[in-house]
């Protein structure tokens, strides 16, 4: 399993909208989304850790917000980016 900002960096190249974009919103949903996969693993451990729960409603909430905004603005991007990485089944 790779660290974490080789993970970071590799969803950021997979992302990009161009050479030196790191904040575009594809990327910062993509980032969430990973952000809240590898925390989905962790509830599977630690199902008492509520504060954990709480930072995780934050990110989904953030996540839901971004592509909210993303629909809005670019109806193509945001279907691209939720069959890429694979939300809204």
């Amino acid at each position: 399993m790779a660290n974490a900002s080789e993970n970071r960096e590799q969803i950021i190249g997979t992302y990009k909208r161009h050479d030196s974009d790191t904040g575009s919103v594809e990327v910062q949903v993509a980032l969430l989304t990973d952000r809240i996969n590898r925390l989905n693993n962790h509830f599977k451990v630690a199902r008492k850790d509520y504060a954990s729960r709480t930072g995780l409603m934050k990110m989904v909430g953030h996540r839901r917000s971004l592509l909210a905004y993303l629909r809005r603005k670019n109806g193509a991007r945001y279907e691209q980016l939720i069959q890429q990485l694979g939300l809204r089944r």
